[in-house]
């Protein structure tokens, strides 16, 4: 039976940083089971759910204060479980584009948790436009829609609460 670990780490952004996160991982008997890595600005955040055997989760988990100081990086640990398998719940995806301005995440993390539907991954990003310059904004996420929903009058309640806000959005089903 594994346990499973969620390890954090930021720390200013310079080559060798995975190598040397990944070796401490794979050093102390664990594995990677799932991650997100990117460089914010000019720093580098991670965040990983590491599983391994009770023992070599303990064995990581006192390793971490060490390496973080090796590798001048702010680690944060929090035991975890594993996540129960969705049921009646429906995985959606939701991509968005729209001029930059502040409370667009906050306003669609709104209309979805208003209905009682999950974000379960979440990625934003800004960019500017070709020919313009002007500042964008691009969002994908997952959201998990329960199996009692009506979907039509979602996807109508969104894509009208869209308009209202000048998003230009989709919202249709993973395909597998």
């Amino acid at each position: 039976m594994s346990s499973c670990l969620v390890v954090s780490a930021l720390g200013t952004d310079r080559p060798g940083i995975v190598t040397d996160l990944t070796e401490a991982v794979l050093a102390n008997g664990c594995n990677i089971e799932d991650s997100r890595m990117t460089v914010l600005g000019g720093e580098f955040a991670v965040i990983m759910l590491i599983t391994g055997q009770w023992n070599s989760i303990a064995k990581l988990e006192g390793a971490l204060p060490t390496l973080q100081e090796q590798l001048q990086l702010t680690l944060t640990a929090r035991r975890t479980a594993e996540r129960a398998p969705l049921t009646n719940a429906i995985p959606y995806t939701v991509e968005v584009v729209a001029i930059d301005h502040p409370g667009i995440v906050h306003d669609l993390a709104e209309f979805f948790s208003a209905r009682n539907i999950n974000i379960h991954d979440l990625f934003t990003g800004s960019y500017h436009a070709a020919h313009t310059g002007t500042r964008m904004f691009s969002l994908n996420m997952t959201v998990e829609i329960p199996g009692d929903t009506h979907i039509a009058g979602l996807r109508d309640q969104f894509m009208e609460f869209c308009d209202q806000l000048n998003l230009d959005a989709v919202i249709e089903p993973i395909k597998v």
